[in-house]
């Protein structure tokens, strides 16, 4: 069985974490082929190379196992979908930037682009199926689009929707032992036979009762509605923040208390300076917009509401920043800590760090920012693009802007010197550990430090001498 895993990708982005998927099949299946494609030329070396394009704790093992024996990656796109008996469609559907739903609606021309291909060069019956977070009734569109570009008859198309609920940073760990792999198809003989042969791919190492088979609407809605969910109880926990300060509460204490509740439980209740990743937004808007054309006006303002607490507890974070440090942060240097979205990944997309970032230079203040996954270019080039349009061609030409009003270094100790504060908007397990007495000796006084990850020892710099706002903590004296 030929297994093959087709991208649309710009040098820019960051889609292939849904690859990891075709990496740990190969792993596992050593008798299937498994192969990775993709347009874009440089990519492709990276991953035959010994720089991976991503990072994921675990994939360079998993890769170096596989290269070469029954996992390939290949820029001939064509010829490796027209062998494929499975074909795993993991390409861009980013949120529309222009036209009808423009900030809201996917943007499914990637989707379209790829069933057109697909169509005209398949000889022989393939499963198609979905990877990507798309609306729902997708796959309904996609099968109309394959059955009019594809010019032989006895060619069938199985249309599955497989989506994918990895959390990066821990995606090898979720693949090798899953909460649940969820595929949706038709009924009827074909599509039930469709499901199971992908679900006995699974079967290799997931147990039975977690494979779940579910109608092609009801797998295509629940990745968004998992991702709005999960997105809800962070914005949950910001809004407490908020409230937590103004009273003298702990958000901390708080969601260690209500984590103890079952029906409740720990996970996602950390609160902070926002939620970023490539998912969460872009899945809730995609979700509010599907309501908004469908006249649910309620259901749409309740989930947009999630949205608006995100960018509130950026704004509110900023703003804190900004009258803690005098009413002014013009010509001030600030250290920021963390780039990312969040620990163990590179990934940047949707990071708070953005809107924070932007937010502090719009008000005069000069940054200062070490991540120790994220490069410069990724920095400048994301804090020049458009909301938006980080997931579109165009993103891969989008200006390297700001360079006077942010650094970006290789070391946090350079970071900090001379700065005026630190804000903390990744939680970095090395963050906690650093030489904070020397950070502080060669800060401008009165040194403040911004945890928006709550990773810190608080005490312990106080004890040292910094001012320090922790968010949703009470507040120090000085603030």
């Amino acid at each position: 069985m030929h297994l093959i895993w087709p991208s649309k990708s710009t040098e820019s982005d960051h889609l292939l974490r849904l690859q990891e998927r075709a990496m740990w099949i190969a792993l596992k299946c050593v008798d299937l082929e498994v192969v990775v494609v993709d347009l874009n030329v440089s990519r492709i070396a990276a991953w035959n190379s010994d720089k991976l394009p991503i990072y994921e704790p675990g994939l360079d093992e998993v890769v170096k196992a596989c290269r070469g024996r029954n996992l390939f990656f290949s820029t001939d796109v064509k010829k490796h979908v027209a062998e494929a008996d499975i074909v795993f469609v993991s390409v861009n559907t980013p949120t529309k930037t222009r036209g009808v739903g423009a900030g809201k609606a996917a943007d499914l021309t990637y989707w379209e682009g790829a069933a057109r291909m697909i169509a005209s060069v398949s000889t022989s019956s393939k499963i198609i199926v979905e990877k990507s977070t798309v609306p729902v009734k997708t796959a309904e569109a996609i099968e109309k689009v394959l059955r009019c570009n594809c010019t032989s008859a006895s060619v069938r198309f199985d249309i599955l929707s497989n989506p994918e609920f990895l959390a990066e940073g821990t995606a090898v760990a979720d693949l090798a032992n899953p909460d649940r792999v969820l595929i949706g198809g038709k009924g009827g003989p074909a599509g039930r036979a469709a499901i199971e042969e992908l679900a006995a791919v699974y079967a290799r190492w997931v147990p039975q009762d977690r494979i779940l088979r579910t109608s092609l609407w009801s797998a295509e809605l629940s990745k968004l509605t998992a991702n709005a969910m999960l997105a809800q109880r962070i914005s949950s926990m910001n809004s407490i923040s908020a409230l937590c300060e103004t009273t003298g509460a702990d958000v901390q204490e708080v969601a260690h208390s209500i984590g103890k509740d079952s029906r409740i439980g720990p996970k996602f209740l950390n609160a902070s300076v926002g939620f970023g990743g490539s998912c969460f937004q872009k899945d809730i808007l995609n979700l509010v917009y599907i309501c908004e054309t469908l006249g649910l006006k309620e259901v749409a303002d309740y989930w947009h509401a999630v949205i608006t607490m995100n960018d509130y507890q950026k704004q509110r974070f900023v703003e804190r920043i900004i009258t803690s440090m005098f009413n002014t942060i013009s010509r001030k240097n600030i250290a920021i800590y963390g780039f990312a979205f969040k620990k163990d990944t590179g990934d940047t997309r949707e990071t708070p760090a953005i809107d924070v970032c932007h937010g502090l230079v719009a008000d005069g203040a000069h940054c200062v920012i070490y991540d120790p996954q994220v490069g410069a270019d990724q920095v400048h080039r994301d804090l020049a693009t458009p909301k938006f349009e980080w997931d579109h061609p165009s993103r891969g030409q989008a200006a390297i802007a700001g360079r006077d009003e942010i650094k970006v270094v290789k070391d946090p100790y350079t970071a900090a010197h001379g700065a005026h504060a630190i804000c903390v908007l990744t939680e970095w397990d090395e963050f906690a550990h650093y030489d904070y007495q020397k950070i502080y000796d060669n800060m401008v006084k009165p040194a403040f430090i911004f945890d928006g990850r709550n990773v810190l020892d608080h005490a312990e710099l106080r004890k040292i001498g910094f001012i320090v706002y922790a968010l949703g903590k009470p507040l120090d004296p000085f603030l």
